[in-house]
C-alpha cells in the first residue's frame, strides 16, 4: 500500500545563509536568495527554519519528503463534518509514520534552527560553482543567445543556448556536490 504527498506548501524563510567567502565580485553581486532557492529546489535539505504543511493521501508508511522536518500537528479529513480533525497516528519502524488510509494534513518546520544559519562545506561549493558559472554567463545582454560585437576590424561573437539558465545546476558542477542531499 502507498501513500501520497498530493501537496506541498513550504514557507519562505527569514533568510538563507550566509554566502560562502571567496567569490568573485560578479558573483558575490547576484543575489543570494536567489541562489539558496535554487539550491533548495534541487535538494530535500533546508538550512533554514520556514512552516510547511503536507496534504498526504493513502495507506501506508509515510515520511516528511523535506529534512530536517518537525511535526507538530497531525490532522484527518472528516468527510461528514467536512473539516480537518487532529489525530495520533502510530510512528513507523523506520521513523514515518503509519496511516490508516483517507487524507492527512501535517503542519510544523523544516530546516535548521542553528543561528547563524550555516551550510556544509559541499552545499558551500555547490553555491559558490553556481553563483560563478551564473555570473560568467550573465555577461552581454539578458536574454539574447548570440551577440555580436565588432571594434574596427576585429568582430567578436559569442553565443550560449537558450536554455543556459535552467542547466545552471548541471552545467557548473554543482548538482554533483548536492547528490547526497537529493530527493530519495
Amino acid at each position: 500500500m502507498t501513500t501520497t504527498t498530493i501537496k506541498q506548501t513550504e514557507g519562505t524563510p527569514a533568510s538563507y545563509p550566509v554566502p560562502p567567502a571567496g567569490l568573485t565580485s560578479a558573483a558575490a553581486a547576484l543575489d543570494a536568495s536567489m541562489l539558496w532557492q535554487r539550491i533548495e529546489a534541487y535538494i530535500a535539505h533546508r538550512f533554514t527554519e520556514r512552516s510547511v504543511i503536507w496534504i498526504v493521501e493513502g495507506c501506508g508508511e509515510w515520511h516528511a519528503p523535506l529534512t530536517p522536518a518537525t511535526i507538530t500537528t497531525v490532522e484527518r479529513w472528516d468527510r461528514f463534518d467536512m473539516n480537518y480533525v487532529s489525530v495520533d497516528l502510530n510512528a513507523s519502524p523506520l521513523g514515518g509514520y503509519c496511516l490508516p488510509g483517507g487524507t492527512y494534513r501535517f503542519s510544523g518546520s523544516v530546516g535548521s534552527t542553528d543561528s547563524p544559519a550555516t551550510a556544509p562545506e559541499i552545499v558551500e561549493e555547490a553555491f559558490r560553482r553556481l553563483a560563478e558559472y551564473m555570473a560568467a554567463t550573465l555577461k552581454g545582454t539578458p536574454g539574447l543567445t548570440a551577440e555580436r560585437v565588432t571594434a574596427g576590424s576585429v568582430t567578436v561573437e559569442k553565443s550560449r543556448s537558450a536554455t543556459w539558465a535552467g542547466e545552471a545546476m548541471s552545467n557548473s558542477g554543482a548538482g554533483d556536490l548536492l547528490r547526497s542531499y537529493r530527493r530519495a
